[in-house]
């Protein structure tokens, strides 16, 4: 393991990229974590990378950086930092992660990992390479780190749903719902990737995976683009050349049949990303909306008191949650990164292969990919690659 000895043991020196909505929820995460998880290495917030030098030094001292870049190879080349964390577009994503592994740093890296298959396969070979050497990597799909969402998966691998049947996802927002907001980089292809199939899509393709334990085989779907232009920043109009909604039906490799929504044209939805599966001996539900909460229903209750029960999931024997209030007190988005960069220190100090690797990376990757090649050949049944 890279890192600084001190009086108190290993420490981790990280720099991050990208300073806007991602680089200020992740900063948050650096702060804290070791003040709330027993991590085996202590982070230090060592540089944050930028392009304009005046908003990288603004942000490097409000979120506590204690020096700034605006070149990303110097940070990569910087001896004081062992762990490279990536919150740019998409675009930038396979040249700055390849070059810090080969660097020797570690990486955390936003999904979702790359704009394209070519690109996550890339930076997968790269992880691949770099982890027989001891640097590990790791991609921010943050709401595994939710701890109704990993009980979920608990209950899954416990067998408490029993065989899987159905799986439903949705991802709804509606920040893009006014005609008349203006362009931005995530409506560009060539930044984004995609829309909304990318940009929120990708996390339910993930949580479904995550939840289930399964891989999705196939899918069947299509996309819209319903603001085809936007007022760009110059005064003028530009062209959005990504989707604003995905449906998709896809397939498991147990057989269950899954369905899947990624809009942000849901007006009135805030950030609901929802997922519920049913299976031979039971259900789960959740809402992001209410993300302390999980309903379950047990198919082995009689019929007189079966029904779907809440789970608060602030317990101190739910995921994560030991570490933080006591029972009833409520966790908010921002602790699932914290629960991310705890679990990514604890297996860099144990030497062990962090969780979602890139590979992970690269099959979500794969199933964005179907789903946009099924969507140009007018919904054809498109197989995911292994």
């Amino acid at each position: 393991m890279t890192g600084a000895d001190t009086e108190n043991g290993k420490t981790l020196g990280v720099a991050m990229i990208g300073h806007a909505f991602m680089g200020a929820v992740h900063s948050q995460a650096w702060r804290n974590v070791h003040r709330f998880f027993d991590v085996p290495v202590t982070p230090r917030m060592v540089a944050l990378g930028g392009r304009d030098e005046r908003r990288t030094k603004e942000a490097a001292d409000r979120f506590g950086w204690a020096s700034f870049e605006t070149d990303w190879r110097k940070l990569v080349e910087r001896d004081d930092v062992d762990l490279v964390d990536i919150c740019t577009p998409g675009d930038t994503h396979c040249e700055i992660a390849v070059a810090a592994l080969a660097a020797g740093k570690h990486v955390l890296c936003e999904k979702p990992l790359a704009n394209t298959v070519a690109e996550a396969e890339q930076m997968a070979e790269a992880a691949a390479r770099a982890d027989a050497r001891g640097v590990r990597s790791m991609v921010a799909f943050n709401y595994r780190r939710v701890p109704a969402l990993a009980l979920a998966r608990r209950f899954v691998a416990e067998g408490r749903l029993g065989e899987l049947r159905h799986v439903r996802a949705a991802y709804l927002q509606d920040w893009l719902s006014d005609a008349e907001a203006p362009m931005t980089w995530r409506l560009r292809k060539e930044q984004a990737g995609s829309g909304a199939l990318g940009d929120i899509g990708a996390h339910i393709v993930d949580a479904t995976q995550f939840v289930t334990g399964e891989p999705l085989v196939g899918v069947s779907a299509l996309t819209n683009t319903f603001v085809p232009k936007r007022r760009s920043a110059g005064g003028g109009e530009e062209d959005v050349t990504v989707d604003d909604c995905a449906l998709f039906t896809g397939r498991f490799a147990s057989g269950a049949v899954a369905s899947f929504e990624a809009t942000r044209y849901a007006l009135g939805r805030k950030n609901a990303m929802r997922l519920e599966i049913n299976g031979s001996r039971g259900s789960i539900s959740f809402d992001f909306e209410s993300m302390n909460e999980l309903w379950f229903y047990d198919g082995d209750e009689p019929a007189e008191r079966a029904g779907f029960r809440r789970i608060l999931a602030t317990e101190d024997a739910h995921p994560y949650v030991s570490a933080w209030w006591p029972p009833g007190h409520l966790l908010g988005y921002e602790h699932t990164f914290t629960h991310e960069v705890a679990d990514l220190l604890t297996a860099i100090g144990g030497g062990e292969r962090p969780s979602p690797s890139f590979a992970d990376g690269l099959r979500v990757q794969r199933v964005l990919s179907a789903v946009e090649n099924s969507a140009a050949n007018g919904s054809r049944w498109e197989a995911v690659d292994s």
